[in-house]
């Protein structure tokens, strides 16, 4: 692989990771249509996603730093408000909740759900749903719920949006938006949970991949470490976007690209066949 290459893949990882538009699911649908493609090792895989995971880290730091501080013994935490300690604490309880019922469910059906990445029809399928979740955020009346009244059921649900998105088609960033917009979230909101939500999310995936990684040459890493910054800065500068088109209530507009591939895949195999 060359490092244009490597770079291009670190682009599309930084911009499909974080934009709801499913990341598995396009490589599904590429790998299909794509005579000849192939995805590169797991380890350049993993590196892609330690990428993007430090695009969240970075972007979220003073958010994270607060949290992590709050987990502190009060004599450590210096002069922090003891509600933003408290806030921040129970933050942390309702990422775990929802991690906790992501990950479970992963555990449960991880057989069942890899069989499902063999399908471009139920991927295109889940496309046109991600679509229609996407379509009707943008219809439903704003919520006002902010980050410090955020609860229990909220976090619940969203972690049960986030299991549907191991769906390959089902966007991960679409569904739990979109399902804490439907809990009367503030968009931002919702946003900030559902991206402090992947953390562990891309973290947990990066950790489970390592099982299938091997080794790469000097050249080989170094192409490695080139597609894992274009996924860094692209990832970064993806969720500055996506914030921003929340904040305009214009997720539709992914609602419409979602549809369009996922019925266009479904015409293209159906006259293929």
């Amino acid at each position: 692989m060359s490092p244009l290459e490597g770079v291009l893949l670190g682009v599309i990882q930084g911009l499909t990771e974080f934009l709801p538009v499913s990341s598995s699911g396009h490589l599904v649908i590429v790998q299909s249509f794509i005579k000849g493609f192939h995805q590169p090792g797991v380890l350049f895989d993993v590196m892609l996603h330690c990428g993007t995971l430090l695009a969240v880290l970075f972007f979220f730091r003073r958010t994270i730093y607060d949290i992590l501080r709050s987990l502190l013994p009060k004599r450590w935490r210096g002069s922090t408000d003891d509600d933003l300690a408290a806030t921040g604490r129970k933050m942390a309880l309702l990422i775990i909740v929802a991690t906790g019922i992501t990950a479970t469910f992963g555990v449960l059906f991880e057989h069942e759900i890899r069989d499902l990445f063999e399908s471009v029809d139920i991927v295109a399928a889940m496309l046109i749903i991600t679509g229609l979740l996407l379509y009707l955020s943008d219809r439903k009346v704003g919520g006002d719920k902010k980050d410090e009244e955020l609860g229990l059921a909220d976090s619940a649900i969203i972690g049960i949006a986030q299991c549907f998105a191991l769906i390959p088609g089902i966007s991960r960033s679409g569904a739990t938006i979109t399902f804490g917009i439907f809990r009367g979230l503030r968009g931002e909101t919702a946003a900030r949970f559902s991206f402090l939500l992947s953390i562990p999310a891309i973290a947990g995936a990066t950790v489970f991949e390592l099982r299938y990684a091997g080794s790469a040459t000097t050249d080989e890493m170094a192409v490695y470490f080139i597609g894992m910054t274009a996924a860094a800065v692209t990832g970064f500068f993806t969720l500055k976007l996506l914030f921003f088109i929340i904040n305009k209530r214009r997720l539709s507009i992914f609602a419409y690209y979602c549809w369009f591939v996922g019925i266009s895949v479904l015409m293209m195999r159906t006259i293929r066949f």
